[in-house]
């Protein structure tokens, strides 16, 4: 029997947004499985060409959409039109155009693994977040429509409900630094403490891998009991 991972050897792997948030530590965990990693650098909203992007990279096997802004942090009174524009043309409305570009190739493989770097602020409610909890809601929506949708063609696509993750974009290292940050580390989630990139990565691992195909339009939380 396979070891669980096994089967991504030669896969050709695509990750999205790789220089921000899970790109790094993604690249280098399906690169140990001996895939072949293969990133793009560009945040996808507004205008980017995501179809000559998807067309440069080839076959893809694994596609691991990787979207982030930073936070905002604004009383839901006083969020403007732009900011709210702003997370989701760059979080959301990438989704429907990376599966125009990926999807028909997939389809006609009958084979494929889709993977959304998503947050779990989609499902517990906290202030001054009303924004990017919206925006990253829509994307658990998104994932469990479309892949009820997919299934059929052996295509799986699946999300990783995250929060406190190392990662640059949300918990670089002088956040965790903060005494109030590590007081309410210990105070909100079960587990004491963030889990490292590796962990996440990890995971991401998991639901590529073609040992694993019984995930199905589900977001996943990985958030040390921060969400159950």
């Amino acid at each position: 029997m396979n070891k669980l991972g096994d089967s991504l050897n030669g896969k050709r792997v695509f990750i999205t947004q790789s220089n921000d948030f899970m790109g790094t530590p993604l690249a280098a965990a399906f690169s140990a499985y001996n895939a072949s990693v293969m990133t793009d650098e560009q945040a996808l909203g507004g205008n980017t060409d995501v179809q000559s992007i998807v067309k440069a990279v080839g076959q893809i096997d694994v596609l691991i959409v990787n979207l982030a802004v930073p936070a905002p942090n604004t009383p839901v009174e006083d969020v403007q039109d732009d900011e709210w524009r702003y997370v989701f043309d760059h979080i959301v409305d990438p989704l429907p155009k990376l599966m125009r570009a990926v999807l028909p190739q997939m389809i006609e493989r009958q084979s494929g693994k889709i993977v959304v770097m998503g947050s779990a602020t989609a499902f517990r409610g906290q202030r001054r977040t009303s924004t990017y909890s919206a925006a990253r809601g829509a994307q658990v929506a998104y994932v469990r429509a479309v892949g009820a949708e997919i299934a059929r063609h052996n295509i799986q696509i699946n999300l990783i409900a995250q929060n406190f993750v190392e990662n640059p974009t949300y918990y670089p290292e002088e956040v965790q630094a903060l005494d109030k940050f590590q007081t309410r580390l210990r105070a909100e989630v079960p587990a004491g403490r963030l889990a490292t990139a590796e962990e996440d990565a990890q995971f991401a691992v998991f639901l590529a891998s073609s040992e694993v195909n019984f995930f199905i339009g589900q977001s996943v939380p990985f958030a040390g009991g921060w969400v159950t």
